[in-house]
């Protein structure tokens, strides 16, 4: 028989910190789930403990893999192997709450089948154990079930920031996970961004919880907050930005499509495309064969797909498009385009 959670945790150089993670699993009331535990290869004993574990309950499933600096292929290859009928992420330097299974069990069962079921998540600091902030990007009472669309346009137009929740924030139905081949991108550092906002759209039904299940540790030498310098994640948002608009032209040449979605998009995806290649900031702090390598990398496949949403952009969005092409096809243009974004800035500045 199925069971009821699969719960994937991807684990690497985090030997003081995944008993915690595994004891705040085996310690819950809520027996009803299988731990898929991906180690990849460690400087620390990180997979002996795991074993340990796995060695005393036998719904704690270990597998290998090679050092990849990224959470990616230890959750999908944990995706192909997962059976239980929804799905959670946890990192291996993190903990879920006391009883929080239960709780999720109950508010899932009381509301079947639905795609995704975004909670809330507690931020507190490692050292010191204070807490930071509570997350939940649907505020309570505006709606208890949304469409993927609905979803989408809520958490830009409402809450004022991108439709990326961290994987870590949803209880995912696995069939739905599986029937649009929802993986992470192999060696990505930020899955969240390129992942999320995908599943939320591709989702039919939405249900928000609000549980604080997860218990989110920020340290020092995680991926996101060890970052060495302003370029460090620069081939990663290239990468994320090509999927995503990539994703855009796929969808929106379905029938049925709601144009507001390309709205939605174009007020989020471009102003990243710009802050990360040509905000003063980014200029001065990242050199300009780096972004022009990691645009290269982008737009590998042309600019097609940027055009597509840039039709749904403002004109003065447009006219910024126009200067990101002319600033990687036209090597006499790219400081006129660097000017051209340093006034493009200046006057955003001024306007808000």
């Amino acid at each position: 028989m199925k069971p009821f959670f699969s719960i994937v945790i991807p684990c690497c150089d985090v030997a003081k910190y995944v008993g915690e993670c595994l004891d705040s699993v085996k310690s819950q009331p809520f027996a009803d789930w299988e731990c898929l535990v991906g180690v990849e290869e460690s400087r620390d004993n990180t997979e002996e403990i795991v074993r340990g574990y796995a060695a005393e309950d036998s719904r704690i499933k270990v597998f290998t893999g090679p050092r990849s600096g990224s959470c990616s292929a230890s959750r999908n290859a944990a995706l192909d192997m997962a059976s239980g009928e929804y799905v959670m992420f946890l990192d291996g330097d993190d903990t879920i709450a006391e009883g929080s299974l239960k709780r999720l069990h109950d508010l899932v069962s009381a509301r079947p089948g639905a795609d995704m079921y975004p909670c809330a998540i507690r931020v507190y600091e490692d050292v010191g154990g204070r807490e930071v902030e509570v997350r939940d990007n649907y505020p309570e009472g505006f709606s208890d079930e949304l469409t993927g669309v609905e979803a989408t346009l809520l958490t830009e137009r409402h809450l004022r920031r991108p439709p990326c929740p961290m994987l870590q924030m949803t209880v995912f139905r696995r069939m739905f996970l599986a029937d649009n081949g929802l993986k992470c991108v192999y060696g990505l550092r930020r899955q969240d961004s390129e992942f999320s906002p995908r599943a939320l759209y591709l989702a039919k039904r939405v249900i928000p919880l609000h549980e604080p299940f997860y218990l989110y540790r920020l340290r020092e030498s995680a991926v996101g907050s060890s970052a060495k310098g302003a370029g460090y994640f620069h081939g990663d948002w290239a990468v994320i930005m090509r999927s995503l608009l990539a994703f855009h032209a796929k969808v929106s040449s379905e029938a049925g499509f709601d144009r507001r979605v390309s709205e939605c998009w174009a007020r989020l995806w471009i102003p990243w495309l710009l802050f990360f290649w040509f905000s003063p900031r980014k200029m001065s702090a990242i050199k300009r064969e780096r972004r022009l390598e990691t645009l290269k990398t982008l737009f590998a496949g042309g600019f097609g797909d940027l055009d597509k949403l840039l039709a749904s952009a403002t004109p003065a969005k447009r006219i910024a498009g126009w200067w990101v092409r002319a600033f990687v096809e036209k090597p006499a243009m790219r400081g006129a385009a660097e000017l051209f974004f340093r006034l493009y800035f200046a006057a955003s500045e001024m306007m808000h």
